[in-house]
């Protein structure tokens, strides 16, 4: 189960709906081997599509030195769905490679009237996607 506040999950969604109709993408961290997320990190989507992300390599490389400057781990991976459902795509779990994480995508199809908005969480390991409870709660 992920459990997350209710500014955490704000921020998400604000970020979300922000980039639409680009995806949006970014981190939650947290403190090393606790899995709970506690520092928002928006990433901007390098590849600018309303169809893929992917973290620009730079950034990448400075998120994870200051996460070890921090004693810090992603604990949340997340990004958004455009047009489609909150669910993993093939890319995705391809991408998919912090064993540890919970990986959230929440769809802004309903920005279309395309859908019902979603906010999801699922562990991707080996290949296998799991889709785990969501617990927003005010404060840890």
């Amino acid at each position: 189960m992920l459990t997350l506040t209710q500014a955490l999950y704000d921020r998400i969604v604000a970020h979300a709906r922000a980039d639409h109709p680009d995806e949006a993408c970014g981190v939650l961290a947290g403190p090393a081997g606790t899995d709970r997320p506690e520092r928002f990190v928006p990433m901007l989507n390098a590849a600018r599509s309303p169809t893929f992300y992917e973290f620009d390599s730079q950034d990448l490389l400075r998120l994870y030195r200051d996460l070890d400057d921090r004693d810090e781990e992603p604990v949340v991976i997340y990004h958004s769905h455009t047009a489609t459902e909150a669910y993993p795509s093939r890319t995705d779990i391809g991408y998919a490679n912090e064993p540890g994480a919970h990986y959230v995508l929440v769809s802004t199809a309903d920005a279309d009237g395309l859908g019902e908005f979603q906010f999801r969480s699922f562990r991707i390991l080996d290949g296998e996607v799991t889709e785990e409870e969501v617990k927003v709660v005010d404060a840890y």
